[in-house]
């Protein structure tokens, strides 16, 4: 094995062993209730109530995906990311604090149990369980893809212990990540998350001055910067189209009111001052990140422009393309925040999507549920839901791929209900049917557009409007038109 190779594996190893000892820590935090496993108890840090929802919202998509699209389509992709951001803190702003109060009062561990009480509907809660499964599964899949290829990567290809090496990483991973959540759930979700955070933020702030230096001491910074202006990466190219613009930013400007693993980090703050220091240490955390990703983005297309690196047609690529050039120590470090990344989501939604099942499919329908039995059922579901993802990861099912890739698009319909029912949660509980009637519209039309289109459904216009504002437009619709009922209280409640 090549002393490259070397020291990228004995990087990730350092990684997974300070990450499982801090899993196992996490036990010292008590868990003694199904809150405890799934919310933390409603105890945690602002810092590390943070660190958590950051590492949770961004994915390897940011290293590998954000840098690869501004690569190609120039800083536009920053305007995208940035209405996320700016989404985000808005909803964050204006809904969190009422979340956050919301689920002390009414002691919610999940997003199924979160609506099904404001609803009082079982069926509201396990329709959306069965949503989660459906949605999210292949995205976990696709971290999985994720964490395997960038340890091929680390290795150079070729085979460890006889294994392929990116089989390796996916049994390794797989292993990895289910021992961290099931040790001591959300308490050993967020201290690897933090740990994940840190590494992350550091790697990319080492690999933004990597090249920027790399980029001085040959072209010069000047020539990039006139080059990618000459040849309009700057500004808005031809690629970021109305339609092609909404088309991805629509999704993503609700995520943290449809992604029921950033929902339920609303719940663990352990006060309102710590659920505000979440937002704010978030913000710092996200805008900073963001900006430094793009900008490698953009300086490695000048580097290209210039000469000084090959045209690369793969937006994947990109990243790999220049670490492969990069000190070997840096190239470590930054493979293994991705990897580190990609896990961090499994993991975060491998526990969201268990207690969303545990609490809206199993504790509603169990005769004689108990605390200890709804952790073993949240544990066995994690087991399942990582090993479901790994199967995937290995068998790259296309079908899969497309799903992973318009996830938020599908999980767009829980929006309407979910900011109506935090807006008015004296008014929720005769909207059930609405509820109902908003989400499998809106999931049924992005999974027609799924199988018609595939990944080409983000930004394919139907009648001059790309489909995920469709979705949002009927899903929003459907809530709005269908009649509330007028009694107090819905009958499948109980």
């Amino acid at each position: 094995m090549e002393p490259r190779a070397l020291l990228g594996l004995a990087v990730l190893g350092l990684y997974v062993v300070i990450g499982t000892v801090l899993a196992v820590y996490a036990r010292r935090m008590g868990i003694k209730s199904s809150r405890d496993y799934y919310v933390a108890g409603y105890r945690m840090g602002s810092l590390l109530s943070a660190l958590t929802y950051a590492a949770t919202t961004y994915s390897a998509f940011m290293m590998v995906g954000l840098v690869g699209f501004t690569y190609l389509y120039g800083s536009g992709a920053l305007g995208f990311e940035l209405v996320y951001f700016v989404g985000t803190m808005f909803l964050l702003t204006i809904l969190a604090p009422r979340a956050w109060r919301m689920a002390r009062e009414r002691k919610w561990i999940s997003i199924s149990d979160m609506l099904s009480d404001l609803y009082s509907s079982k069926l509201v809660g396990g329709v959306v369980a069965v949503v989660f499964l459906y949605a999210l599964v292949p995205y976990m899949g696709a971290q999985v893809v994720g964490i395997a290829t960038s340890v091929k990567g680390l290795l150079g290809g070729g085979e460890i212990l006889g294994l392929d090496s990116y089989l390796f990483g996916v049994l390794v991973g797989g292993i990895v990540l289910i021992t961290w959540v099931v040790v001591a759930g959300m308490w050993s979700v967020a201290l690897t998350d933090a740990l994940q955070g840190v590494l992350m933020i550091l790697a990319a702030a080492g690999f933004l001055v990597w090249i920027l230096d790399y980029t001085s001491r040959n072209p010069g910074l000047g020539e990039v910067s006139h080059t990618l202006a000459s040849r309009g990466l700057l500004g808005i190219t031809s690629f970021w189209k109305p339609v092609v613009f909404i088309g991805f930013t629509v999704p993503w400007f609700f995520f943290a009111v449809t992604n029921p693993q950033v929902v339920q980090r609303l719940f663990i703050p352990r006060d309102q001052r710590a659920l505000s220091g979440m937002v704010k240490w978030f913000a710092l955390f996200g805008l900073s990140y963001t900006v430094v990703v793009t900008v490698i983005g953009l300086v490695a297309r000048g580097l290209t422009e210039t000469g000084y690196l090959p045209s690369i047609e793969d937006k994947d690529m990109v990243t790999p393309t220049l670490l492969s050039i990069a000190p070997p120590l840096l190239s470590a470090l930054v493979f293994t925040s991705i990897a580190a990344a990609a896990g961090s989501t499994v993991d975060s939604i491998a526990l969201t999507v268990a207690s969303s099942v545990v609490t809206g499919l199993y504790k509603p329908f169990s005769k004689k549920p108990s605390e200890a039995v709804e952790i073993l059922v949240g544990r066995i579901i994690v087991v399942v839901l990582v090993l479901a993802a790994s199967v995937i990861a290995i068998k790259k099912i296309g079908f899969i791929v497309a799903l992973s890739v318009l996830s938020s698009a599908i999980l767009l319909p829980l929006a309407p209900p979910t900011i109506y029912a935090w807006l008015h949660p004296e008014k929720a509980e005769r909207a059930s049917r609405a509820a109902l009637a908003s989400i499998v519209s809106g999931v049924s039309i992005a999974t027609a557009a799924v199988l018609e289109y595939g990944v080409g459904a983000l930004v394919k216009p139907l009648l001059g409007l790309p489909i995920p504002l469709w979705v949002l437009l009927v899903s929003t619709l459907s809530f709005i038109l269908l009649p509330r009922t007028s009694s107090t209280r819905h009958p499948d409640h109980d």
